[in-house]
């Protein structure tokens, strides 16, 4: 399964209230419409509060490519 990038999944995150727990990111991309492919990558972010959305993208900077980008 394809994995989506830091910036299609800043496209779901538009309204977050932060600091944001990753629960709330989750609820809030689904609520946004996000796709199987962003709901699977937010799933994978440690189950911890972000302070920022750069606190988000910084996560999935430090995944390896192909857990992120195909």
């Amino acid at each position: 399964m394809a994995h989506a990038n830091p910036i299609q999944i800043q496209k779901y995150l538009k309204g977050v209230d932060y600091p944001a727990h990753k629960a709330d990111l989750i609820k809030n991309a689904k609520k946004m419409g996000a796709d199987d492919n962003v709901c699977a990558s937010l799933e994978q972010l440690p189950d911890k509060e972000f302070q920022t959305p750069a606190d988000v993208s910084e996560e999935f900077k430090g995944n390896s490519d192909d857990q992120v980008r195909h």
